[in-house]
C-alpha cells in the first residue's frame, strides 16, 4: 500500500513540480489548496468597494492549481484557514507594525498555518507526510529530523522555516530542495504543466499587488511627520507615518539634496520623527550584538548554552559569524564577530551550522558597545 502525502498546491510552478516528483517516487499524492485570506470579506469590512468583474488573484491561483491537478491526475481539495491566519498571523503583523517594528509574516504562516493547521488537516486524511514547494531540504534520521538549506542558494527558504519543531519537520517532505529553480522550470516545461511559465509570487500574500502603505492605512491610522537628518537635525522632508519605514530602508523616502543616499536609522514615536543619515556604511546603522527572543531550536534541545555559528538577520542577507549565549530556554544574546548593518527589531535571526538550519528567533533589542540602540 502506498504511503499518502498531502501536498500544499499553491498554483505555482514549485508546488506543481513537487507533486510530480512525489508521484514518481511512488507516493499516493493528494493536493490541497489553502485559502488563508478572504479579500472580498476584508473589503466589505473596511468599506472598500470591489469590482465584481475582477477575478481575485487567489481565485486565479486556485484555477491554476486545479489545472495542474487535472494534468497530473491527482485529487485537489480546497480548505479554508482564514480564521487561523487572522488569529495567528495577520493580527500579530498589525500589532508589530503599530509598535513600529518590522515583522515577518511568512515565518508565522509556516509555523501556524502550513505546518500546523495544514498538517493537522493532512493527518485527518490519513497522511504519512505533508509536502510543500519550499526550497529547503530535510534528512529524516531515526531519532531526529534535520533541515538543510536548499541546493539553490538564491532560492533557499530555510530562513522562513526556522520556527518548525521536530514533530512538524519529521512529517514533512521538501521534494524540490535538491533542485535549482532553472531545473524546476525545465521539468514543468518538459511535462507541459499549465504553470510552467508562471511568474513567481512576491511580497505578502494578503497585500498582493496593492501599495503596501495604502493597505496598512486601512488598519493603522497614518500621521505625517518630519524626516530629520540625525547628524544635523535638519528637516529634509515629510514621512507618511513612521510605522511604514524600516531600519536601513533607502528607497521610498522621497528626499533629495547633497550627501548621497540616505537611510532610515531611527524613529521617535513620541515626537513622530523619522531619522535618516547619509551613506551606506554610516555608523548609525551598525550594531555588534542583539537580544533574540522566542528562539526555536529545530532539534528541540539546547546542546550548549554557548556556541559559535553563523546567522542571518534578514532574508537574502549573507551569513555572519556570531557567538550565541543563551540566557534562558528561549532567549539568547548574540554577539557579532564584525559589526552588522541594519539589524532590526521584529525581524528574524536564523542560526546555521554550515548547511544545517539550527533554528531562530525574533530580534528584540539591538546593541552597540554594550549600549542598547533605541530605534523606536
Amino acid at each position: 500500500m502506498k504511503e499518502k502525502v498531502i501536498v500544499g498546491l499553491s498554483g505555482g510552478v514549485d508546488s506543481a513540480v513537487a507533486c510530480y516528483l512525489l508521484q514518481q517516487q511512488g507516493y499516493e499524492v493528494i493536493a490541497v489548496f489553502m485559502r488563508n485570506w478572504d479579500s472580498q470579506l476584508n473589503n466589505d469590512v473596511l468599506g472598500n468597494p470591489s469590482n465584481t468583474n475582477d477575478i481575485c488573484p487567489q481565485e486565479i491561483d486556485y484555477n491554476d492549481a486545479k489545472a495542474v491537478a487535472d494534468c497530473l491526475g491527482i485529487e485537489l481539495k480546497r480548505v479554508d484557514f482564514i480564521k487561523e491566519y487572522w488569529n495567528h498571523v495577520f493580527t500579530y503583523f498589525i500589532e508589530e507594525y503599530a509598535r513600529g517594528r518590522t515583522p515577518n509574516p511568512d515565518i508565522l504562516c509556516n509555523k501556524h498555518i502550513k505546518f500546523k493547521a495544514f498538517l493537522d488537516y493532512a493527518f485527518s486524511l490519513g497522511a504519512s507526510y505533508i509536502a510543500t514547494g519550499h526550497y529547503a531540504r530535510v534528512i529524516h534520521n531515526e531519532n531526529e529530523s534535520i533541515m538543510l538549506r536548499a541546493i539553490d542558494n538564491n532560492k533557499d527558504q530555510s530562513y522562513f522555516l526556522c520556527q518548525l519543531n521536530q514533530q512538524q519537520l519529521s512529517k514533512t517532505l521538501f521534494p524540490i530542495g535538491h533542485l535549482t529553480k532553472q531545473e524546476v522550470r525545465q521539468i514543468a516545461l518538459d511535462l507541459q504543466l499549465p504553470v510552467a511559465n508562471k511568474k513567481d509570487s512576491t511580497g505578502i500574500c494578503f497585500i498582493g499587488e496593492r501599495d503596501f502603505k495604502e493597505f496598512l492605512k486601512n488598519y493603522i491610522p497614518a500621521k505625517n511627520g518630519h524626516i530629520v537628518d540625525i547628524t544635523t537635525n535638519q528637516i529634509l522632508g515629510e514621512h507618511q507615518g513612521i510605522m511604514y519605514y524600516t531600519i536601513g530602508q533607502r528607497k521610498g523616502l522621497h528626499i533629495g539634496g547633497p550627501g548621497g543616499a540616505r537611510f532610515v536609522v531611527g524613529k521617535n514615536y513620541q515626537q513622530n520623527i523619522l531619522y535618516v543619515a547619509s551613506g551606506d556604511q554610516n555608523d548609525w546603522l551598525l550594531s555588534d550584538s542583539a537580544l533574540i527572543e522566542d528562539i526555536n531550536m529545530i532539534s528541540g534541545k539546547i546542546t550548549n548554552q554557548e556556541f559559535a555559528c553563523t546567522a542571518k538577520f534578514r532574508y537574502r542577507q549573507k551569513d555572519h559569524q556570531v557567538k550565541v549565549t543563551f540566557v534562558n530556554a528561549t532567549s539568547a544574546m548574540v554577539y557579532f564577530k564584525q559589526p552588522i548593518k541594519a539589524v532590526t527589531p521584529g525581524q528574524a535571526c536564523v542560526f546555521y551550522d554550515q548547511d544545517i538550519c539550527l533554528g531562530g528567533g525574533t530580534i528584540e533589542k539591538v546593541y552597540k558597545n554594550k549600549q542598547e540602540i533605541t530605534y523606536l
